[in-house]
C-alpha cells in the first residue's frame, strides 16, 4: 500500500490499491476497501466517517465543505464488486497490475475505478483556498449487488434531503471514450410460487410443484409486455434467476418458488407491469412483488447533462453520446421519491461489467478524475 498519500492523489495508484483488496459480492466485505479509502481521504482533507452497520459491510461518507450556498453535488460510486467466476482469468483477478496502458483486476471498471477518481477529485478541491458554493458529498457504499443495502442504509439516515445533484460513476463508456447515461431501467423482482400436494412417487397421488411452476414459466415468457418505447433503451426483458422446490427426490414437491427479474423503461409502475403477468398463469401458481427499483432519468436537455458533457468535451475534446442502459445504479434508491438531476458517468465499457478478465484505460481513469473536477467547479461555482 502506498499510504500516506500527498493531497494530489493519483487516481491510478489508488484504483490499483483498491484492486488488490478484495470485497466481492457475495460475500461481500467492503469493509477493509472502506478502512483504505477512509484513511485515504482523511489524509486528503475530506471530512470522512466510516460506517460499519453491519459485520464486515460499511459504508464511506466523505464531505468537502461549500459555502453554504448551493445545495450538494452527490459522488455516488459502490465499494462491492461482482464475483470472479469460475472460468481461469489470464492474469491474477486481484493484481491491480498495469499493462498496455490498461489497470488489471476484478472491480477495475465496476467500479473501483470511480471511487479513485472521485477521490482524486474530490481531495483536489478540497486543497484549494476558496470553496465551492455547496458540498460535495461522497456517498460509497456497502452492497450495491445486494439489493443496494448500502444506499438504503444512506436514505435511513436522512442523506436523501441533501442531494441537490446527483453524479454516478457506474461504468458509461460506449466503446470511443466515457458517454453521458441519462436513463437507467426500472428492475422489478417477482418471486412466482406454485403449490400443488405432497404424495410419494411410487402413488401417483400427488400434484407437482415444480411442473406447474414450469407450466408457468413458459407462459411467462410468451407475454410482450406493453410499456412505453424509450428512444434509449432495449425492449423490456424478463429471466428467470433462482428456482427452489421438492425435499426429496421420491416425494411429489408440494410447493416451488421461482425468482423473476422484469426490467422495463420509465412511464409504467410495478402494479401496471404486475397486472399483464398475472392473467397468463395457470391455476395454482401466484406472482407477489418482492422489490421495485424505479426508472431513473435526466432529460438530455437539462442544465446537469450540458455541465457534464461540457466538462467531458473540455478533458477528452470530444462529444459525449447520450445512452441508456439496462442496469440499476444506486440512484434508483437513494432518488426514489427525490427530485434532483441525475448523470451516470464514469471509467469501463458498458455491459463488460462482471467479465472475466476486466480492465480499465488507465487514461480513463485519469480523465475522469479531470472531468469530475470540471463537474463539481461549475455546478458549484
Amino acid at each position: 500500500m502506498r499510504l500516506p498519500y500527498r493531497r494530489m492523489i493519483d487516481p491510478v495508484a489508488l484504483l490499483q490499491d483498491l484492486i488488490r483488496i478484495p470485497s466481492c459480492e457475495p460475500p461481500g466485505g467492503e469493509l477493509a476497501v472502506a478502512q483504505h479509502l477512509y484513511g485515504v481521504m482523511q489524509a486528503a482533507g475530506i471530512d470522512s466517517i466510516l460506517d460499519e452497520f453491519l459485520p464486515g459491510r460499511a459504508n464511506v461518507l466523505g464531505r468537502v465543505r461549500g459555502r453554504g450556498t448551493a445545495p450538494a453535488l452527490v459522488f455516488s460510486a459502490h465499494m462491492d464488486t461482482l464475483p470472479v467466476g469460475t472460468e481461469p482469468w489470464s492474469f491474477d483477478p486481484f493484481s491491480g497490475d498495469l499493462a498496455m496502458g490498461a489497470v488489471r483486476g476484478r472491480g477495475a471498471a465496476d467500479m473501483k475505478s470511480a471511487l479513485a477518481a472521485f477521490v482524486a477529485a474530490a481531495a483536489e478541491i478540497a486543497a484549494r483556498p476558496e470553496p465551492l458554493a455547496g458540498d460535495i458529498l461522497l456517498l460509497f457504499t456497502a452492497g450495491e449487488s445486494a439489493n443496494c443495502i448500502g444506499a438504503r442504509r444512506f436514505v435511513a439516515q436522512g442523506m436523501q434531503a441533501e442531494i441537490g445533484a446527483f453524479l454516478c460513476g457506474e461504468p458509461s463508456g460506449g466503446g470511443a471514450g466515457m458517454d453521458l447515461v441519462i436513463v437507467e431501467k426500472a428492475i422489478l423482482w417477482l418471486r412466482a410460487t406454485s403449490v400443488g400436494r405432497v404424495g410419494h412417487v411410487s402413488g401417483g397421488t400427488g400434484v407437482n410443484a415444480i411442473f406447474l411452476m414450469m407450466e408457468a414459466l413458459a407462459a411467462l415468457r410468451t407475454v410482450v409486455l406493453d410499456t412505453p418505447a424509450h428512444p434509449l433503451l432495449t425492449p423490456p426483458t424478463l429471466s428467470v434467476g433462482r428456482i427452489e422446490g421438492g425435499v426429496a427426490v421420491n416425494l411429489t414437491p408440494d410447493r416451488c418458488s421461482a425468482d423473476i427479474d422484469v426490467r422495463f423503461g420509465p412511464g409504467i409502475g410495478a402494479e401496471a407491469v404486475l397486472a399483464q403477468l398475472l392473467p397468463v398463469l395457470p391455476e395454482g401458481v401466484t406472482l407477489a412483488i418482492t422489490d421495485f427499483k424505479p426508472a431513473v432519468e435526466e432529460p438530455a436537455s437539462s442544465a446537469f447533462v450540458a455541465t457534464c458533457a461540457g466538462a467531458v468535451r473540455r478533458v477528452t475534446g470530444r462529444d459525449p453520446a447520450m445512452q441508456g442502459v439496462a442496469y440499476y445504479s444506486d440512484g434508483a434508491i437513494l432518488l426514489d421519491g427525490h427530485e434532483a438531476p441525475f448523470c451516470i458517468l464514469g471509467p469501463g465499457v458498458i455491459g463488460h461489467s462482471g467479465s472475466r478478465d476486466e480492465t480499465v484505460a488507465a487514461q480513463d481513469v485519469r480523465h475522469a478524475a479531470m472531468i469530475y473536477t470540471g463537474i463539481a467547479e461549475e455546478w458549484l461555482a
